[in-house]
């Protein structure tokens, strides 16, 4: 049976360890949890970890079908060495979703706290509690799986209207020019 949705958003809060993930349906102004949890990459060598992260999320992208990719972006660290594992791990989450040919939005940690919490620097503890109240949950979330969820319902908001979705696409350089109609090839008479 078809899904009854107008567009079905993946969230992702990449991890070299922990990959949280969060998908939601989107129907109209209604939003609702479909699936979400955190891919555990475990304590192994570096690129065995990036392979679970990649074969796990690949398999999600599969089963779920989202039609649409929201990613936290990177932030600036004090720790090199730490960003640099952070950006090879969203180099395999971008990998999945290019794969998959999912669009994509990236959203700086910033700009999905303001959008779940009202401001760019609330806690984990504030996110978690907007995310359950926004999706009408009384569950708690994992903090990954809880960031994941914030990027999905960032996206939400930031590309809700036919509008705002054509500005977003614009500003990504992703805008789809109108089709034109088709020349006719052959003699003219």
């Amino acid at each position: 049976m078809p899904r009854k949705v107008d567009v079905r958003v993946l969230g992702i809060d990449p991890g070299s360890r922990f990959t949280g993930w969060g998908i939601v349906d989107v129907q109209g102004s209604q939003i609702r949890p479909v699936a979400s949890g955190v891919i555990e990459a475990g304590d192994g060598a570096f690129v065995s970890r990036m392979v679970v992260i990649g074969d796990e999320l690949d398999a999600i992208i599969k089963k779920h079908q989202p039609d649409e990719a929201a990613v936290e972006a990177i932030f600036h660290s004090k720790n090199s060495q730490s960003a640099l594992k952070l950006g090879h791990a969203r180099g395999v989450v971008l990998l999945s979703i290019g794969r998959a040919g999912l669009a994509l939005a990236e959203y700086s940690p910033a700009r999905i706290k303001q959008s779940v919490a009202g401001h760019g620097r609330a806690s984990k503890e504030q996110v978690q509690k907007m995310v359950r109240m926004l999706l009408g949950q009384t569950k708690s979330y994992l903090e990954d799986e809880s960031d994941a969820l914030a990027a999905a319902l960032c996206h939400v908001q930031m590309v809700g209207s036919p509008t705002s979705r054509l500005l977003a696409d614009m500003e990504r350089g992703v805008a789809r020019k109108p089709k034109q109609p088709r020349q006719r090839r052959g003699r003219q008479t």
